[in-house]
């Protein structure tokens, strides 16, 4: 701009110049600066334009995390909460065995409902540890009191799972056949996963039920490629980008 400001003051002040033959040089240098100035206020309205909705979506992305860190809190809350109602009664019972058994199993049922609409991670493991607990109960193998002690420590486990951003290994269901993957679990918030071919994706809720999305966009491989490398590093902190692993999150820059 002061480019083309000087050279209009050319203009105004060195009538000469018309006499040199150079007011026509002078006329088509105006015009190509001109019409680069409209190019770049082109480009920067569509830089603009651009971080508008990238900042849109960003936002939408943030709102949605929130809202299941509040509500992934309250699970976290309710069980801790069932923990503590479970030791009262348990001490209230004594060595009531008859009285205690009944007890037992209605946490049991409370805990396999969690981990049934919790996210994906190790889900049948974490059942079978659950099933194990119940059937010794049922059959008499243990004592009401030791298989208190015992869902004590699984509810310790959930706790524990939902506060993790961790690494592991996990057969997951991939277009009807199950494959061996890295996971990258984020408490129980988000679960990213890379194949041993180097294929990428997330678990994502639809319908009520979470489903495992390979992703072909190279920008969402890239970001879940980061967040493996910064976990093997043992950064489990800070900012990261990473694609909508949440419901109901559109995103406006495409």
């Amino acid at each position: 701009m002061r480019t083309l400001i000087a050279l209009i003051a050319v203009l105004a002040v060195s009538p000469c110049l018309a006499q040199d033959g150079n007011i026509d040089q002078l006329a088509e240098r105006l015009i190509a600066l001109r019409a680069e100035v409209e190019t770049l206020q082109s480009e920067l309205d569509i830089q603009r334009e651009e971080h508008k909705s990238k900042m849109s979506y960003l936002t939408a992305q943030q709102s949605e995390l929130e809202a299941n860190l509040d509500r992934e809190g309250l699970r976290v809350r309710q069980l801790e909460d069932e923990l503590e109602e479970l030791r009262t009664k348990a001490d209230d019972a004594g060595a009531d065995a008859e009285t205690l058994a009944p007890v037992v199993l209605q946490a049991a049922a409370k805990l396999r409902a969690a981990i049934q609409s919790s996210l994906p991670f190790k889900q049948n493991e974490r059942l079978q540890a659950l099933d194990e607990v119940e059937t010794q109960l049922n059959s008499g193998a243990i004592v009401p009191q030791r298989a208190a002690n015992r869902l004590w420590a699984l509810v310790e486990d959930e706790l524990r799972i939902s506060r993790e951003n961790a690494i592991y290994s996990q057969t997951i269901p991939l277009k009807g056949e199950p494959v061996l993957v890295d996971i990258a679990k984020l408490g129980t918030i988000a679960m990213y996963f890379r194949t041993r071919d180097d294929r990428y994706g997330f678990a994502q809720p639809q319908n009520g039920q979470w489903q495992w999305q390979l992703t072909d966009d190279a920008i969402q491989r890239d970001q879940i490629a980061q967040l493996f490398d910064s976990l093997r590093k043992q950064i489990r902190q800070g900012y990261f980008e990473i694609p909508g692993a949440l419901p109901a999150v559109v995103d406006a820059s495409r």
